[in-house]
């Protein structure tokens, strides 16, 4: 189990975008019908170019670059105007710096197990509970499972399996790449955020709000490698629009919207504003959702004044 939720950990940052995508490539004729602007499912290049933007004045350079958390291995991305970008920048930025398995396992009981002494399947509506332990049992887990968890952290925990399943590998994420060319490079590595600051944005949404987004992530299971397959394709297309309604469909809940997205993008445009003013060559890479969008990071930057630009390659 906890090995479960350590891999869980390293993909807070995706899972909502996975399930979104899921909702809308699981039945195209129905999704046409519904969703008139949802956009066609992608087919996935043979060479990948992600799409990439740069901020730049006199003395300091920012590159950004949009990830997707966890990846098929033998996939090819980091070339061309990508690595161009990497080799020529003195350190990287991501979203978080995971810490040793001993530190997470001390974080996730801080934060993840309910300390209520309700069972998650005891906060369930008796409908949400049948189709709850029905999914579990599909994927061969006893209905006990994810009782000690708070409900958002059993969605990624839960969201995991159909992707491992379908040869997706958490070791295969383009961030987990860039921090092992980083290393090998000794560039200073930095995190917008601590271990605990993401764990504590989904924690901290009202229950009743991580237990729709746990029915959801049930209700669309089956659907998450598809939805899966097209993010990725998107992505690695460079379909910005696309992958924009994609990953932020799942968040039509405020809430969810602000403090998964549109909160975080402010944050981390501050935090640019105030690099901007120390020179240097960075590479931020962070999830492609947050440079997507009309809350993206990019137009959270235009707000104050500072021009991203669309690297063409």
């Amino acid at each position: 189990m906890m090995k479960r939720l350590l891999h869980a950990f390293a993909l807070l940052p995706l899972i909502l975008g996975t399930a979104a995508c899921a909702t809308q490539t699981a039945n195209p004729e129905t999704a046409a019908a519904t969703e008139p602007s949802a956009p066609a499912i992608a087919q996935l290049p043979e060479d990948a170019d992600p799409a990439l933007w740069v901020l730049k004045d006199e003395d300091t350079t920012i590159y950004m670059f949009g990830t997707v958390h966890i990846l098929k291995p033998g996939m090819t991305w980091f070339d061309e105007a990508v690595k161009d970008a990497f080799d020529k920048s003195d350190e990287l930025v991501i979203e978080m710096i995971e810490p040793d398995a001993t530190k997470m396992v001390q974080i996730i009981n801080d934060i993840a197990i309910d300390k209520s002494g309700t069972s998650l399947r005891d906060k369930l509506a008796p409908e949400d509970r049948a189709n709850y332990e029905a999914a579990l049992a599909r994927l061969n887990l006893p209905p006990a499972s994810f009782d000690p968890l708070d409900p958002w952290f059993a969605s990624v925990s839960i969201s995991l399996i159909p992707l491992m399943s379908n040869g997706y590998d958490v070791n295969s994420g383009v961030e987990k790449d860039l921090k092992a060319q980083a290393e090998m490079r000794n560039m200073k590595i930095i995190g917008l955020e601590t271990p605990e600051q993401q764990l504590g944005f989904f924690d901290n949404l009202p229950e009743e709000v991580q237990i729709g987004f746990l029915n959801f992530t049930i209700s669309t299971l089956d659907d998450v490698p598809a939805g899966m397959e097209n993010m990725v394709a998107q992505w690695a297309n460079a379909n910005v629009d696309a992958l924009a309604e994609l990953m932020n469909a799942g968040l039509e809940d405020k809430i969810l919207y602000d403090t998964l997205l549109a909160d975080r993008n402010a944050t981390w445009a501050e935090w640019v504003e105030q690099r901007m003013e120390q020179p240097g060559t960075l590479f931020m890479a962070v999830g492609a959702g947050h440079l997507a969008g009309e809350s993206s990071l990019q137009q959270k930057l235009k707000a104050k004044g500072l021009k991203v630009k669309r690297l063409k390659y």
